[in-house]
């Protein structure tokens, strides 16, 4: 797997401790996925999980979350209709803003811009 901006083998595919973290976030991307829960799954201790990850991947565990959850908003978005706020909590924001802030943050567009593009009526 490479990564999916530059083409490089991904942090994910090298180390198991990510490995083993991203496919429990792939399964439960929609879950309250906290800093404990992800250290444990990491097999880390929770005080050292966060400088690890960002070590490995040069993002935050909660960045990194957030985007995963964005892409699962834009695959969403790209072949299914529903509304923007259901999708939002559908792929695990707590909040309508939160969610709308993490999209354009990670796509440079909103989420109904996104949406307009992808599914025009």
């Amino acid at each position: 797997m490479t990564d999916r901006t530059n083409g490089r083998v991904s942090p994910f595919d090298y180390y198991q401790r990510l490995q083993r973290l991203k496919a429990y976030v792939d399964l439960h991307y929609a879950d309250n996925i906290g800093l404990d829960e992800a250290a444990r799954i990491a097999h880390l201790e929770a005080k050292y999980f966060s400088a690890y990850f960002r070590q490995k991947t040069g993002l935050t565990f909660r960045d990194w979350l957030a985007r995963e959850r964005v892409d699962r908003a834009r695959e969403m978005m790209e072949c299914q209709d529903h509304t923007v706020t259901d999708i939002a909590y559908a792929v695990g924001f707590r909040d309508l803003r939160t969610f709308q802030r993490s999209f354009k943050r990670h796509t440079g567009v909103t989420p109904r811009a996104y949406k307009s593009a992808v599914r025009p009526s």
